[in-house]
């Protein structure tokens, strides 16, 4: 949990419309959003540089100076060029440390599991959880230890032992996590199938041939050809 916050830098925007946004975005602004529950959207805009330290940070919360006043906001959304993947715009949500709020976190799996030991193989299904906790105590990930995980089982979002004060799971505890499988057996058998398959075309084959040449060797055929010889 952050006791410091990243502070965010950023800027009442003005000019709205298109034309303002693309002429942000050639100055390496990105303009967004700052809404909360209740009040009005704030038009803002962030430099890009600013934004994307901020996102490497791996901080859920950051600190914003808006109107004279400090506040807390997270990143709600964000939208990417289709062709550059260069941020377009940011939507920002602002948060109060005395309210709870509803967030996503990393979940990551801890030790070695027996079943993957014994030889089976490891499958991870979800990679985050959403919880409910007061923005002073977002985790940075909640952690799954798997090492007693064995073949043919699976953790689901109810078998999570989260021993953190006011944070609470979420998500839906049928939720699978990770499994451990047997390994995909191969077929052993398609080789000769297919062997067989070529030996019994080629079965079928040669009684054709046999057959062609009893026809031609046949009293009728021998008959055929005195006639014309005759």
């Amino acid at each position: 949990m952050a006791s410091t916050y990243y502070k965010l830098e950023i800027e009442n925007r003005i000019k709205t419309r298109a034309k303002g946004s693309k002429d942000l975005r050639r100055k390496g602004i990105v303009p967004g959003v700052l809404y909360y529950a209740g009040e009005e959207n704030v038009n803002i805009s962030i430099d890009k540089s600013v934004l994307f330290h901020a996102i490497q940070s791996g901080q859920r919360i950051f600190e914003i100076d808006q109107d004279s006043e400090k506040q807390y906001t997270m990143i709600k959304e964000l939208q990417y060029h289709p062709v550059t993947d260069e941020i377009m715009h940011v939507d920002l949500m602002r948060v109060r440390r005395s309210e709870k709020m509803t967030i996503s976190v990393p979940l990551v799996l801890v030790g070695e599991s027996v079943g993957v030991k014994e030889g089976g193989v490891l499958s991870q299904s979800l990679n985050q959880v959403e919880i409910s906790c007061y923005p002073t105590d977002v985790p940075e990930q909640i952690e799954l230890n798997i090492e007693d995980l064995e073949l043919n089982s699976a953790r689901s979002i109810g078998d999570l032992n989260i021993d953190i004060e006011d944070v609470d799971v979420i998500s839906d505890p049928s939720l699978n996590i990770v499994s451990v499988n047997p390994p995909a057996v191969e077929e052993e058998t398609v080789e000769e199938d297919i062997e067989d398959e070529i030996d019994t075309e080629g079965e079928e084959k040669m009684g054709e041939s046999k057959s062609e040449d009893a026809g031609e060797n046949s009293p009728e055929g021998g008959s055929d050809a005195k006639n014309e010889g005759s």
